[in-house]
This record gives structure tokens, C-alpha cells and sequence, in this order.
């Protein structure tokens, strides 16, 4: 039986089989690495001595000085007491015996439970002092004020007693600096395994985003190359069906339209033909401006899909200086096209594409306006520029509010004259809109409000 796509396959690189593996990789390096700076520093990470190590220590110490005269016990209860714990002995007059005896005097008092200390369980009691208790006058220890401390008290046959004093202060603090250690090596082991996994897993989408930002400028990019996790591969190979059926798409669509255009040619040849029969000169006049209207129609659309179908290669240039050309160009002409901005600015793209582009918007204001004036703008990120925007203004009329936007409509022309001197076809902004939205850019016109348009062209610059 097939399992379900969607079902995890431990046998095969999945996310989830990734993610797992991350855990336990951080988990893993956790454990080496405290292992090893405890094996390290094991100088000022010792462990301390425990409550199950005083405890059989205890047995043993009890057992010898219950067997010693009353006379020597306080000698061998201080001979016996470590800088980790102290001992004292305490007769049955005492008044700390007393108190342990009777249970008063003291913080708190529980008898030892379990058989660490065999036939001692039963008379052996922990308890707590406190600096202000009347015990810890009793008790020959340096207490604190506001500490409290743990003391195991253990009656010796004659009803004396043997009390036991930890003096490792530093076993709470020690313990919770081993559990500090280890917690910041769990955490600093899961960041590093977990930003190498991340980074692993990310290269794909990061593919992914670089190719569907490069297919909106390019629309010929090639395919991704299939990689990483099964669920990332399974969407780079849509990602690149999508594509490829785009491509196809839209090369049909650029070479129906531009053979309908061309073919639209042979019947405006025969209506020119027959206008030649026509007797009436101004009816023939008229019928010979309508059939030179629609061939500069053909001819704009079959320039405007030829450029569309052309496969410019992205490069690297200089805007800057190909803003300069265009100027430079103008001027041989005899028009006065003024430029601002840096000389050198280098931009990613299609440099003869974007060159029509503004050409045309010159173009635009050259014909309906004045000779306008160009400005190159970078808006500047972290390092790098963010976006460049190519700015075309002129002192002409403008343009009515409800047609900014249509004038990038094929065919759409402000003069209703319908004159192509003054008027063109109409494809010329239609183009150069086409071309900058190629380069994931776009277009807007606005009314300045001293009088004439503004065209600003804006590009991204990934």
C-alpha cells in the first residue's frame, strides 16, 4: 500500500526527519560539551559532599565514638571533623541534648527516614537552627543572621549526642552553577546546530525567492535546480512547471499577435490600391490617411512585439553614464535635454531596453511639451541602493487627472485629432512601461504643481 504524500518518511530527507535531527544533534553536543568542561575545570567545579555521603560518614564515626570513654568523645568528635563538616558532642546534662530530647528550642526536628544508617535510624533526627533559635548559642557554629542551617543530631546509648554540621556553604551555589553551565551549553549548542540546520534549509527557499525575483525581470531565466528537503524540491518542480508554462504562454501570445499585425499588412497594401480608383480627391485623401494611420499602427505593434520577444541579456552598466548618452544624443539634435545626477551609477539589467524606455518618455515631452530636464535618484538601504528612480520633468500642459493612467493603454492618444506627427500611434508609453515593469520597476505621471508632468521610473536595484 502507497503511504500518503503528506505522511513523514523517516527513510527520506524530509523537514520533519531535519528538524528531528537538529534536536538531537543539540541535545548531543550539550552533553559532550558539559562532559567535557567539567572534566576540565573539575578544579573549581568539584562536587561537594553530599547529604548520602555526610549520612555514611556519620555510621561509621558514630559507631567508633559510642564505643570511646565519655571522657575522650569531644577530643575524638574534634580530631574526626573535616573542613567539610564539624562534629560535636554534646553529654546527656546538656541543655542542647535537652532540647533535642524534648524537641523544643530548635527550628524544625524530623527523624531520618529510610535505613542509610541502620540500627541509628531510629535515633538520629535532622534539624534547623536559625541564628536567633536558643539552640545556636548551644551550638559552637558561626551563624548568620537570617541563615538557617541543617544539622543531624544522632543519640548515642548513654543519651548523649553526636552532632553532625555540614560547613560546605558553597554546595547549593555549586549545584546551581552546574545547572547554569549546563543550561547555557544546551542553549548556545542548540543556537549553533540550529543556525546550521536553518541555513540548510533556507539556501532552497532563499533559491526559490532569487529565481521568482529574476523570472519578474527575466522572463527566459532557466529553472532552479531541484535541491534540499523532499517538500522544498516538491515546490521548486512546480515553481519550475509554472514557469515553463508561462514561457510558452507568452512566447505564443507574442508571435499570434505579431503575426495578426503583420498580416494586417497585405490588406491595407490592397486598400491603398483601390484608393488609387477612387475619383472624389478628397474622399481618396481621406481614405489614404486612414490607411497610413493603420499602417503606423502595424508597424508600432510589430516593433512593440518585436521588442517584447527580444532576449536582451541582463548585464551590468552604467545608468548614469547611459542617462549622459541619451542627453548627449538629444543635443546633436539640437534639443536641450538637461541631466542631473551622479556620472557613474552602475545598475543590473537590460542597458538598450531601459534606454527606449526613457527615450520614449523624452520623446513624449519633446513632442506635447518642453524639452525636459532628467534627474537620477538613488535611495539608499543599510550598504547599498535600495532602488534607483529615473525622473523626467517638463514645463509643458500636463495632463488631465483621469488620464494618468490610461495613457499606457495601447493605442491611447490625448490628441483627438488623431494626427501621427503630433499624436504617434500610441505605443510609445505602452512600451516603456512594458520595459520597466520587465525590470520589476514601474511608472507613475504626476501634475507638478508649478505646471507641466513628472515621470518618474522606479527600479529596484536586487
Amino acid at each position: 500500500m502507497r503511504s500518503s504524500p503528506w505522511e513523514p518518511t523517516w527513510s527520506q530527507d524530509t523537514i520533519a526527519r531535519r528538524f528531528a535531527l537538529t534536536i538531537m544533534a543539540a541535545v548531543t553536543v550539550a552533553a559532550v560539551l558539559s562532559a567535557l568542561v567539567v572534566s576540565l575545570a573539575s578544579a573549581w567545579l568539584a562536587t561537594p559532599a553530599n547529604d548520602a555521603g555526610l549520612l555514611q560518614t556519620a555510621i561509621s564515626i558514630t559507631h567508633a565514638l559510642e564505643a570511646a570513654p565519655p571522657a575522650l568523645r569531644s577530643t575524638l568528635a574534634a580530631a574526626a571533623a573535616t573542613k567539610i563538616y564539624g562534629i560535636e558532642w554534646h553529654p546527656a546534662d546538656d541543655p542542647l541534648a535537652a532540647m533535642l530530647r524534648q524537641g523544643t528550642g530548635l527550628d524544625d526536628l524530623h527523624p531520618v527516614e529510610g535505613a542509610w544508617l541502620n540500627d541509628l535510624t531510629a535515633r538520629s533526627f535532622v534539624f534547623y537552627v536559625t541564628a536567633g533559635s536558643p539552640a545556636a548559642a548551644l551550638l559552637r557554629h558561626d551563624f548568620t543572621p537570617e541563615e538557617r542551617f541543617r544539622f543531624l543530631g544522632v543519640r548515642l546509648k548513654d543519651d548523649s549526642w553526636l552532632v553532625y554540621a555540614h560547613l560546605d556553604r558553597t554546595r547549593d551555589a555549586v549545584r546551581a552553577f552546574r545547572i547554569g553551565i549546563a543550561l547555557i551549553l544546551l542553549l548556545l549548542s542548540a543556537a549553533a546546530v540550529s543556525l546550521v540546520a536553518a541555513r540548510q534549509l533556507s539556501r532552497p527557499i532563499e533559491r526559490i525567492a532569487d529565481a521568482a525575483r529574476h523570472f519578474g525581470t527575466n522572463p527566459q531565466a532557466p529553472p532552479i535546480a531541484e535541491s534540499g528537503p523532499r517538500e522544498l524540491r516538491g515546490v521548486i518542480r512546480a515553481f519550475n512547471a509554472m514557469q515553463g508554462q508561462i514561457q510558452k504562454f507568452v512566447g505564443y501570445r507574442t508571435a499570434m499577435l505579431a503575426a495578426i499585425s503583420h498580416d494586417l499588412r497585405t490588406p491595407l497594401t490592397r486598400m491603398r490600391l483601390r484608393g488609387e480608383f477612387v475619383e472624389d480627391a478628397e474622399q481618396q485623401a481621406r481614405l489614404f490617411r486612414d490607411v497610413d494611420e493603420m499602417q503606423a499602427m502595424v508597424d508600432g505593434a510589430l516593433a512593440f512585439f518585436r521588442d517584447d520577444a527580444d532576449e536582451e541579456a541582463v548585464t551590468a552598466f552604467d545608468l548614469g553614464g547611459l542617462l549622459t548618452t541619451i542627453a548627449d544624443e538629444y543635443a546633436d539634435q539640437g534639443v536641450a535635454v538637461a541631466y542631473e545626477g551622479p556620472s557613474h551609477a552602475v545598475y543590473r539589467g537590460r542597458p538598450f531596453a531601459l534606454k527606449r524606455a526613457v527615450t520614449n518618455l523624452i520623446e513624449n515631452a519633446v513632442k506635447h511639451a518642453t524639452p525636459p530636464a532628467m534627474t537620477l535618484e538613488q535611495v539608499l538601504g543599510e550598504q547599498v541602493p535600495e532602488t534607483v528612480a529615473i525622473v523626467v520633468r517638463d514645463h509643458g500642459p500636463g495632463i488631465p487627472e483621469d488620464a494618468l493612467e490610461q495613457v499606457f493603454s495601447p493605442f491611447f492618444r490625448l490628441d483627438r485629432s488623431r494626427n501621427r506627427v503630433t499624436g504617434g500611434v500610441g505605443l510609445g508609453l505602452t512600451a516603456a512601461l512594458a520595459i520597466v515593469r520587465g525590470h520589476g520597476g514601474d511608472i507613475t505621471l504626476t501634475n507638478r504643481p508649478g505646471g507641466g508632468l513628472e515621470a518618474r521610473v522606479t527600479l529596484p536595484t536586487a
